[in-house]
């Protein structure tokens, strides 16, 4: 039984339970409600939450425990010559047994019988199920495959008997539980409190791990690369090296990448903060209900838009329209038609990075104008300011604290940006000025330093770990200014 459909039946006989305990508390007092200790909801949640969450559980931890020791049963089989292999071959045996196995399921029982342990033949029928093999399976992996299905099988029965006796046990030993008295609402609510602790932690710890990890592996490049090299250096040569060539040590200045990561970031925020701020401004203070209504979703449709899409119109669009008006202009003035903004410039990645970034702007400055109490637009107006003056002298620098902090919000996103960089600015790792030059920035080297056959232990690929707590650490500052900020506006309207 496929694991949805467990899911589905323990989802029916929760929904069962419900209803049985819901009714069954109203049967125990003759239908007056009044009588029990909680509403009847709460005693037919009791019976659902014991009949769903003990199953549930019980499933994750099969689904989690099962494949680990099936697979250590099977290779606990392979012969000796096999087990006296490295771990990687070894690995790349059990593979294989996973796709004979596989391509097994999709055989008759003909069809096996058939083809025997050939292994020429079990390749070809395998190969005319859609499931090719890398070479020709030997006979202990024909014998592991057969296994290997067996105990799936019998691992699957098991676990669908084992769960659907949990969830049919764990509603009927709440539903025996249920009496007037029986405070079944407080037994809920400290489930909920304890999903919600979970959760939380979690979202937690898996924050913690990600740091973790990247702290780790960088603290394994500091130990080839001095860290103040790499944080004060200005080249930018990592000297690409492919898996077991050794490859040499390279250059791992990080100045280059950070002044990139700045650079195209202002240039968007430009961009970004006139645009969203005045468009926050006019549908807060100006715009009709009804225009308000159409103009919002439409702007915010922009934050929608995957950004390899804004990629691919930089390239595309913008690139080579600034390119070719830079070549007209030049012409017009000097007579040399040559453009002097390349289609992969700072200022590409920034204008589209700029649009990209106007609904973040706008939709966080919008929220925070209209929380400006209506008492201080009115005291405004009737001392005889008009409506202008009150936006400019009273509203602006009343939520000055939160847009700053939605400035600031915004400003992160626009560090961590990557697909619009990697295709409108190019990957030159470069320390200038002139923002019709191509740059690069710290995502893009990231992707560069873990993409294509590198060694993952050599300095090359490490440093991308370096790289992502580094940049890390410079979102996290920027979003808990911004936090502090709006926390301290907050405080002051709330």
């Amino acid at each position: 039984m496929s694991t949805s459909l467990i899911l589905l039946i323990v989802a029916i006989i929760g929904i069962a339970g419900y209803v049985a305990g819901g009714r069954h508390a109203m049967a125990l007092v003759g239908g007056l409600s009044s009588k029990l200790h909680s509403r009847p909801g709460y005693y037919g949640s009791f019976v659902a939450v014991w009949a769903v969450v003990p199953a549930v559980l019980i499933l994750f931890v099969w689904l989690v425990a099962s494949p680990f020791y099936i697979s250590s049963s099977v290779r606990s089989a392979f012969p000796d010559d096999v087990k006296a292999q490295s771990q990687a071959e070894q690995g790349l045996a059990y593979g294989m047994i996973s796709s004979i196995a596989r391509g097994m399921n999709a055989l008759t029982n003909e069809e096996i019988e058939r083809v025997g342990a050939n292994p020429v033949d079990l390749r070809a029928a395998l190969g005319a199920k859609g499931v090719p093999l890398a070479g020709d399976p030997k006979p202990y992996m024909v014998k592991a495959a057969g296994d290997l299905n067996i105990m799936t099988d019998i691992s699957r029965i098991t676990m669908t008997i084992v769960v659907l006796v949990a969830a049919v046990a764990g509603g009927f030993l709440a539903y025996r539980q249920i009496e007037p008295r029986f405070r079944a609402r407080n037994r809920v609510e400290k489930v909920i409190l304890v999903s919600l602790v979970v959760a939380s932690s979690i979202a937690i710890l898996t924050t913690v791990g990600i740091v973790l990890s990247m702290l780790t592996e960088a603290t394994h490049f500091f130990t080839h690369v001095p860290a103040w090299e790499f944080f004060f250096g200005t080249v930018w040569d990592p000297r690409f090296a492919a898996a077991g060539s050794g490859g040499s040590e390279g250059q791992f200045g990080l100045i280059p990448l950070l002044l990139g990561t700045l650079y195209i970031g202002f240039v968007a925020m430009l961009f970004a903060v006139p645009i969203g701020l005045f468009s926050a401004i006019y549908m807060a203070e100006y715009a009709s209900p009804k225009v308000r209504s159409i103009a919002k979703p439409l702007l915010e449709v922009l934050a929608g838009i995957p950004t390899i899409v804004y990629g691919f119109f930089a390239l595309t669009t913008v690139g080579p329209f600034l390119r070719d008006l830079s070549s007209q202009l030049n012409g017009l003035v000097t007579g040399d038609y040559s453009n002097f903004i390349q289609a992969q410039s700072v200022l590409t990645a920034g204008f589209v990075m700029g649009i990209m970034l106007i609904p973040y702007v706008s939709s966080l400055s919008d929220d925070i104008i209209t929380a400006v109490p209506r008492a201080l637009r009115d005291g405004s107006l009737g001392l005889g300011a008009t409506r202008s003056e009150t936006i400019k002298k009273v509203v602006l620098p009343a939520a000055l604290p939160g847009i700053v902090g939605a400035l600031l919000m915004t400003a992160s996103r626009a560090v961590g940006e990557t697909m619009i960089v990697v295709l409108a600015a190019g990957v030159a790792a470069r320390m200038q000025l002139n923002p019709f030059e191509p740059m690069t920035t710290v995502t893009v080297k990231i992707v560069n330093q873990l993409t294509g056959d590198l060694e993952f232990t050599s300095p090359q690929t490490l440093v991308a770990f370096a790289l992502g707590i580094t940049l890390f650490v410079i979102t996290l500052c920027l979003n808990i200014y911004a936090l502090y900020i709006v926390r301290k506006y907050r405080e002051q309207y709330e």
